[in-house]
């Protein structure tokens, strides 16, 4: 296929393709798909190799948020019946975070609900984060607290955090049918503060909200050109007690073709496979694998994932290695970049995915066709961080 050899050699030469094509991707046949996936699979390993790198979530405060982000079982109105919590003590955040280090995890993400951390707040996440390292000197820690306000940026950074998270969600014209308590342009603020301090920002996308084609490849493009480094590509968990529950618009196939579509878009990126792709891509997530260089271990924030075991399993059938703490993810262009950002580059835009250079139009989306509701898929976490239970990973 045309289509396929011309985006393999543009993610070899890190050029991204035009509108066109990211979504003529979407818009192949199943029995174009593995062809699909191989064609994104090169690209991978191009930058990536075979390597896969776990992420370890750590809620350390969970539900009773004030915004009302429709997706979010902890949004404001929630009948989701989730965990809730105050804020974790710093030794038992370590202690949940150890957990998944000790199942490969090389980064741990501290997430908390709310609009954003109060200054109080950023003291009690820098000492959790100082307990952590202390206990496991070399793993990442990624920072997920909301919106953040004048120098908290630069305080988390001090406090040893490297990356930071908030992601995207959806495509700016479409942002204001999810959220209302804050807008689009707000996360991209927080985006660029994060990369301002000299953290390596980690922004991504939930798929399977409702959006249009025309939406998913909005969003991928305007993440290209905010220049992340990790993008987590989520699939919508239909929680029961939040406005999108019933939103069953995904298969297997289509989450996969939006999982190639942005390793085309953002070749040398940590494309993560993060919530839902055990409700969305069932037994078919070991072909993500061949376009996603990343996973998050275990449990999420309010549900629960595959067993650990499982995913460290599925991993070694697949032909894959876990990523280990002596090797860097990112490839060495995006690395240095990295590194002169966080010695006081601070702009932001270092990397090679932020061109923003006009692409064609975009062609009129295909309708998607949905799946019935897989409810006995979703179950509400109920052991790890904020219970007495041992926590997944």
């Amino acid at each position: 296929m045309d289509l396929l050899n011309t985006l393999v050699d543009k993610g070899l030469r890190r050029e991204p393709p035009t509108r066109e094509e990211a979504l003529a991707v979407l818009a192949t046949s199943d029995d174009d798909l593995l062809d699909v996936v191989a064609a994104a699979g090169k690209v991978r390993r191009r930058w990536f190799g075979r390597r896969v790198k776990l992420n370890y979530l750590v809620n350390l405060k969970s539900g009773l948020c004030p915004e009302d982000c429709s997706y979010c079982s902890q949004r404001l109105g929630s009948k989701a019946e989730i965990l809730k919590y105050t804020w974790l003590k710093p030794e038992d955040a370590s202690k949940a975070a150890a957990a998944g280090v000790a199942g490969g995890a090389k980064r741990v993400c501290l997430v908390a609900s709310g609009r954003g951390p109060t200054d109080r707040d950023i003291d009690r996440v820098s000492k959790t984060i100082e307990a952590i390292k202390e206990q496991n000197e070399d793993v990442e820690v990624c920072a997920c607290l909301g919106l953040l306000s004048a120098g908290q940026a630069e305080r988390l950074r001090a406090a040893g955090a490297d990356a930071y998270n908030h992601n995207l969600n959806t495509s700016e014209a479409t942002y204001g049918d999810i959220t209302t308590t804050h807008t689009y342009a707000d996360r991209v603020d927080t985006v660029q503060q994060a990369q301002a301090a000299g953290m390596s920002a980690c922004s991504g996308l939930i798929a399977g909200m409702g959006e249009s084609d025309e939406d998913l490849v909005d969003v991928v493009f305007s993440l290209r050109a905010l220049d992340p480094d990790s993008v987590p590509v989520n699939f919508l968990i239909p929680f029961e007690g939040t406005p999108l529950a019933k939103e069953w618009n995904l298969t297997p196939q289509r989450a996969l073709r939006i999982l190639a579509m942005v390793r085309f878009v953002c070749p040398d990126v940590e494309v993560r496979l993060a919530g839902g792709r055990e409700v969305h891509l069932r037994s078919m997530q070991p072909l993500a694998l061949h376009l996603a260089n990343s996973i998050f271990l275990g449990d999420y924030l309010t549900s629960e994932g595959q067993e650990g075991k499982a995913d460290l399993d599925m991993i070694a059938d697949a032909g894959f290695e876990v990523e280990g703490t002596d090797t860097t993810t990112l490839p060495a262009h995006r690395a240095d970049a990295v590194a002169e950002a966080a010695a006081g580059c601070g702009g932001g835009s270092c990397g090679p995915c932020g061109d923003d250079s006009p692409t064609a139009a975009a062609p009129e989306a295909e309708a998607v066709t949905g799946q019935d509701a897989r409810t006995d898929l979703v179950a509400v976490r109920r052991r790890g961080a904020g219970t007495d239970l041992p926590p997944n990973a």
